[in-house]
């Protein structure tokens, strides 16, 4: 028995029972009552708000609806005590005999007990961790995991359809970095003296496994072979061993996701052209030229015509472009794409767990 569901079934009883009566007017909306804990525990086991709700479409003082529908539910034998607090919040305090009787209910049920009733077509997405695959995890990633499975086991008790996904982003050029790094470590497991690692590379040791796993299956195959030969392959080779890294990180934490969905497939499906191009035909693409940062202006910074997609529209700061100087898709048209495809798959809700190192996200999307 889900304990504020048979609350709300004793007050729809009684609100029932009040419009019979002609103390309350029928017809009244009811999807604005809630049923909760009180913010403080010594004012009983559940609260409403009902007869605050109720006051102004039935033309009545909320005490005194408030007054009215406590008596009501006082003649339930669950019901001990049915008090007013403040303008008219109705808190309830159940018998013992009612908490002693759901003992063979938990023992029953287990860990199912207190499962919300399942939410017919209510899928959730809640995307979290979402590490790019380029080394481990860190602490900050860690309580991305905790908080976003927390947050999705809870939104699975309470009756959601829930997915939990991991956003690979395996498209930019931060993998490009990876391969180079991983293409050294495999020219030394061949042998090669590679001296000091260039800055701009990812001088990590857990990447000479790596290498040696690659020299293992290819032996010199790619030694001294020009990039665009081995980049494609090792980029691969190098994101898949990440994730597995990552995956197992994940393992030890006991945390696990339905889906893990590649930005790659995304450009390689068409779903980012694909959604732009909607995005224009409604009407929220144009060719512009942006302000110049606020602030300090950037060296690099030039006034150049740019596709942008209309964000201030919906309440972000500026709007944003859509399209690097040398015509790829910038992330954040990956973004809105990947979130296309999510609403394409059947979502009704999508919840983003974002690191720190997203506080500089744009803001509209925050607030959404």
């Amino acid at each position: 028995m889900n304990v504020f569901a048979h609350f709300k079934t004793l007050l729809d009883a009684a609100i029932k029972s009040a419009q019979a009566d002609g103390a309350l007017p029928s017809g009244l909306d009811l999807h604005a009552v809630t049923v909760e804990p009180p913010r403080d525990p010594a004012h009983g086991d559940v609260a409403s708000n009902a007869a605050l709700v109720l006051a102004k479409p039935a033309g009545k003082n909320p005490r005194a609806i408030a007054e009215d529908l406590a008596a009501r539910l006082r003649e339930n034998d669950d019901v001990v005590a049915a008090e007013i607090a403040g303008p008219g919040f109705i808190n309830l305090r159940f018998a013992d005999d009612f908490w002693l009787a759901r003992i063979p209910d938990v023992l029953k049920e287990g860990v199912g007990y207190g499962a919300g009733v399942a939410i017919e077509g209510q899928k959730v997405n809640v995307e979290y961790v979402s590490a790019n695959p380029t080394g481990p995890m860190h602490v900050g990633h860690v309580r991305g995991a905790v908080v976003g499975d927390a947050l999705a086991n809870l939104l699975e008790k309470a009756g959601y359809a829930v997915t939990r996904e991991y956003y690979i982003n395996d498209a930019g050029a931060q993998i490009d970095v990876l391969a180079r790094s991983v293409y050294r470590r495999y020219c030394e497991a061949r042998g090669r003296d590679m001296g000091a690692i260039p800055e701009g590379l990812y001088p990590g040791d857990y990447l000479i496994g790596v290498g040696e796993k690659l020299a293992d299956i290819h032996g010199d195959a790619w030694l001294d072979q020009p990039e665009d030969v081995w980049m494609q392959p090792i980029r691969d080779f190098a994101t898949e061993a990440m994730m597995d890294m990552i995956r197992d990180d994940l393992a030890a934490l006991g945390i696990r996701h339905e889906v893990f969905f590649s930005e790659r497939s995304l450009h390689q499906s068409g779903r980012v052209e694909e959604t732009l191009n909607w995005l224009e035909k409604e009407g929220f693409v144009y060719e512009g030229v942006l302000e110049p940062p606020k602030g300090k202006t950037p060296q690099d910074w030039e006034p150049r015509p740019q596709t942008l997609f209309r964000a201030s529209q919906f309440g972000d700061d500026v709007d944003r472009p859509l399209k690097k100087s040398d015509g790829s898709y910038t992330y954040f048209a990956a973004d809105i794409a990947y979130h296309y495809d999510k609403f394409v798959r059947g979502f009704n809700h999508m919840v983003l767990v974002l690191g720190a190192d997203h506080a500089a996200m744009p803001s509209a999307w925050k607030r959404r």
